[in-house]
């Protein structure tokens, strides 16, 4: 069958492999770009964490907190000129507020009422597009929220403290002191902005996510030529070490690589004075998953399409 430049640019952007790699392994799976991954991957050409999509929007993600509640947006714009303007920093700020009143869901947000106006979200940022000169738009939110304790909020690549490249959420639920909790959470969110897990605890984990992982790990160790119930055990350690690259509570804790997360939080009970969980985080980095047009990927493409 004939390959595309588009499924070729499609593997490339989520393997990283190389062009004619990329090319070789739709034409070996018939096109089918999942098992064209797992291909790579078992070629070792592949990594498992690269992820697809290419940064694009700029804008500016924003956070807010209000007692044991905290929210994170997204509002893009088209350039990063307008991202340093203070009218649109401005608006991300009173988008984070306005969320604080809802669900955290991107539609109640949207039709939220924009602070100190009698426009919705939506509607506000619409009309701004006429005022700063550039397309704007609200793109998502998220809300996280704990019965008693503190939700503590990180931004990265900060404008201020509330404004950003990156904001992440964490939840930590305890009848403990909560500036101690919200002092661990915080710590907990550096460590989730630089590691990006996929999930709180290995149950989360999508269970065909895990079984392919499992397919691919039994794949690589057949290769070694070893017997079966070797193979199993090899299987079993890749699984323990996908885990612990993947999921918060089992990775090295950034702040301390000594103690896993789930570690670190035990120690960090002594100072907030009671058993303490964490519930969850939410993760966003602006413009994730939004497409960006390489230059020189033209040239490429014309080279591997004569090729």
């Amino acid at each position: 069958m004939s390959i595309s430049a588009a499924q070729v640019k499609e593997l490339r952007d989520i393997t990283g492999a190389g062009m004619m790699d990329c090319k070789a392994a739709l034409a070996e799976t018939n096109g089918d770009v999942e098992a064209a991954i797992d291909l790579l991957r078992k070629k070792g050409i592949a990594k498992a964490d690269k992820k697809a999509g290419r940064t694009a929007a700029e804008g500016l993600i924003g956070v807010a907190a209000e007692g044991t509640s905290a929210v994170t947006v997204e509002v893009n714009s088209e350039t990063d000129f307008v991202a340093r303007n203070e009218s649109f920093q401005d608006i991300v700020r009173n988008v984070a507020k306005a969320a604080l009143g809802t669900d955290g869901s991107s539609e109640a947000v949207a039709n939220a009422p924009y602070p100190g106006s009698d426009k919705s979200v939506a509607d506000t940022i619409k009309d701004a597009v006429g005022t700063i000169g550039e397309n704007m738009s609200f793109r998502r939110s998220a809300k996280l929220s704990v019965g008693q304790g503190a939700v503590a909020t990180y931004v990265h690549n900060s404008v201020d403290e509330s404004l950003g490249k990156m904001g992440v959420l964490v939840g930590i639920e305890t009848a403990g002191n909560a500036d101690a909790a919200r002092a661990f959470g915080r710590q907990v969110a550096m460590h989730v902005a630089a590691t990006n897990p996929l999930s709180l605890t290995p149950d989360e984990i999508d269970a065909a996510v895990v079984e392919r992982e499992k397919a691919i790990f039994a794949d690589q160790a057949r290769a070694s030529g070893k017997p079966d119930n070797i193979i199993e055990k090899m299987v079993e350690g890749r699984l323990r070490k996908f885990y612990e690259e993947v999921v918060l509570l089992k990775q090295a804790f950034v702040i301390n690589p000594d103690l896993t997360v789930e570690k670190a939080l035990q120690e960090a009970e002594k100072d907030i004075g009671a058993p303490a969980k964490i519930t969850g985080f939410v993760r966003f980095a602006l413009g994730e998953g939004i497409e960006r047009e390489e230059a020189d990927f033209a040239a490429e493409v014309a080279a591997v399409a004569g090729s």
